[in-house]
């Protein structure tokens, strides 16, 4: 059988939590071959974002041309992507080449808290990219920047997930891990609503979850697997990944997303 593939479309993490090397490491782990096209290079470590250096628009779309006319991707994840210009560049090129199973995650802050997202791009991003989305992937505090309204209890997702995936075309998946009680997740598509309940994992070492969970769905999408039972086994990759407890960093660390491979051999 053929090999599955992906992209990522992101910022490089050099500490290696997050962003492209969690995207690569979460593909790989998940049955696909993985691919990247870097947004931006940033300077960060698990305490924090010290510095990013964007792509110029050409040349990341250069890269993304080379892989659509080699290796075209059976789904494309997009993560980090700072600027309005870059944006545009994106959903160009994803449209030129009528790109599938594409899975947006809309980061705009790290989890150490910093801004990942100049304040024009937001315009962009859901003006261009959303549109061409088969799912996009906001926490809560993107969810109340997407719905403009405070998203705190289940009914508050509910009609935020509603009205983000009517307003622009595509499903939702509303991420509860920013939540007080437990880490449940929503998805709306097609109308419908389904919940993820899932039990919270106390480890504070959260680094790159949301990277790793987009990423985990966008390489079930590109498997063939249906929406929601992509969402569904990627939700129990990213709580192994947690539940093995990695411990690195002085910040928030990254989690295990190699815990499948570990045996008392190794």
């Amino acid at each position: 059988m053929k090999l599955k593939t992906a992209l990522t479309i992101a910022g490089s993490d050099c500490s290696g939590g997050a962003g492209i090397q969690a995207d690569l490491k979460t593909m790989t782990l998940n049955g696909v071959y993985a691919m990247s096209a870097v947004t931006a290079l940033t300077a960060q470590n698990t305490t924090g974002v010290r510095a990013i250096q964007e792509s110029t628009p050409d040349f990341l779309q250069q890269q993304i041309d080379a892989v659509f006319e080699d290796i075209y991707p059976d789904a494309v994840k997009i993560g980090m992507v700072s600027s309005s210009q870059l944006i545009r560049v994106i959903a160009q090129r994803l449209d030129h080449y009528r790109a599938r199973n594409v899975v947006v995650d809309p980061v705009m802050v790290s989890t150490s808290g910093s801004a990942l997202m100049k304040s024009d791009a937001l315009q962009a991003l859901t003006a261009e990219l959303f549109p061409l989305a088969d799912l996009v992937t906001p926490n809560l505090p993107e969810a109340r920047v997407l719905s403009g309204f405070p998203v705190e209890t289940k009914e508050d997702m509910e009609a935020a997930a509603r009205k983000i995936g009517d307003t622009y075309g595509c499903a939702v998946l509303l991420k509860g891990g920013h939540g007080i009680q437990d880490a449940s997740d929503l998805l709306y598509a097609d109308g419908e609503l389904v919940w993820f309940q899932g039990k919270r994992i106390h480890n504070p070492n959260t680094h790159g979850t949301g990277c790793t969970l987009s990423s985990a769905i966008a390489a079930n999408l590109a498997k063939g697997l249906p929406l929601t039972q992509a969402v569904h086994q990627a939700k129990g990759y990213i709580s192994g990944a947690l539940a093995a407890m990695l411990d690195l960093g002085q910040g928030s660390g990254p989690m295990d997303h190699a815990f499948a491979l570990r045996t008392e051999k190794l």
